[in-house]
């Protein structure tokens, strides 16, 4: 009896400690979830401050590679890239091509509204048809001063270009309808725009299925106001001109805020007013419009007046301003059509445009990589 009472006794201490070891094993799996839930959390907080981060001054190498090699021996090719300027905000600087020279010829040529571009022509022998343009980029974020305007100010003639229509934009019409409609009873150019720049926040929106940064047909805008940056500021400048202010579109790219990118995808485009007394100033309606999309603000937040109140005469240092103008004849002409705006790289192949949104047809890739 004893001893079964010992056997007993023994199973029960086994038993215990059985018990025991799974607890404890149950508890560190806990333990350890738990620490992978923080763990992760950390990461999630660590990749918001990362993309939350703010750059008074960005500074950086972009490459742009592209590769015509696809096409048959024997075909014509040809390749403009743009090039960026010093501004007041940004400074460019080691400008450097690569590529084969025993069948191709290259040169740095400007166009009739200013614009650089790198020109490479190919022979009918060329095989290898590669180019690289890599070009340092420092800019600084730009803070809006006091803006002033004047009743009926008299532009200078240089300011003529920016004040006519285009193929997308008309500036009679509706285009002149609308802009009437929405600077009435504003007196100064600062109030007519300020008018504009707020009507178009408030009207139009952001649509993601619009291929590339949009063509920015005006009229087509005004019966369906939604689109991409370009469609946005066509939208902008088409109704600031319509109503005698001086405006344009800056075609660039945005650098990355990784220290290293492929920013490919990159392209943006913004606007910049004349006014007589601060001279070009910088709005941005397209960015505005962008986060109430991609972080579902409503327009009246607190969130969008602050977004909408910081690109109204300011702009942040992530972007590199590379052309401006429509309807562009590059140098030397293209042989297809005018360009609708030269914010991408333009190549054509025996005279005829490739398109630049399709992979498929011209391969290019364009990185960014932050200065050490």
């Amino acid at each position: 009896m004893k001893k079964f009472l010992k056997i007993c006794l023994l199973l029960v201490f086994i038993l215990s400690l059985a018990s025991c070891s799974s607890q404890n094993t149950n508890d560190t799996a806990k333990k350890e979830t738990t620490e992978t839930k923080e763990n992760t959390n950390k990461i999630e907080v660590k990749k918001d401050k990362e993309e939350d981060k703010k750059f008074p001054e960005r500074k950086g190498t972009l490459t742009a590679q592209v590769d015509l090699s696809k096409y048959d021996k024997g075909k014509t090719a040809k390749l403009w890239l743009p090039i960026p300027q010093d501004n007041d905000y940004q400074k460019i600087s080691n400008v450097k091509v690569d590529l084969d020279e025993a069948h191709a010829q290259q040169k740095e040529t400007t166009d009739e509204h200013g614009n650089k571009m790198l020109y490479v022509e190919w022979d009918k022998e060329a095989t290898d048809r590669k180019v690289t343009l890599s070009f340092d980029a420092e800019r600084k974020e730009i803070t809006r001063g006091e803006l002033k305007g004047t009743e009926n100010p008299q532009y200078d003639k240089e300011l003529e270009e920016f004040l006519q229509p285009n193929s997308m934009m008309p500036l009679d019409g509706k285009v002149k309808e609308t802009a009437d409609q929405i600077t009435k009873g504003k007196k100064t150019d600062l109030d007519k725009v300020k008018a504009i720049y707020n009507w178009t926040i408030a009207n139009m929106n952001r649509d993601e299925s619009v291929i590339g940064c949009g063509q920015g047909e005006v009229e087509k805008l005004l019966e369906n106001p939604q689109g991409k940056c370009t469609d946005i500021h066509s939208v902008f400048i088409a109704l600031c001109r319509a109503s005698g202010i001086p405006a344009r579109e800056i075609f660039g790219i945005r650098m990355s805020k990784k220290p290293s990118d492929d920013i490919t995808k990159s392209q943006h485009c913004w606007s910049e007013f004349y006014l007589k007394e601060n001279g070009w100033v910088k709005a941005d309606p397209g960015d505005v419009l962008k986060a109430v999309l991609k972080q579902k603000l409503d327009k009246n937040s607190d969130e969008t007046k602050k977004l909408q109140d910081y690109f109204w005469g300011g702009m942040d240092s992530l972007r590199v301003a590379l052309t401006t103008g429509r309807d562009l004849e590059l140098n030397p002409k293209q042989d297809d059509k005018p360009l609708n705006n030269f914010g991408y790289p333009y190549a054509e192949i025996n005279g005829k445009a490739l398109d630049f949104y399709n992979p498929s047809d011209f391969v290019y890739k364009i990185k960014f990589e932050e200065a050490k």
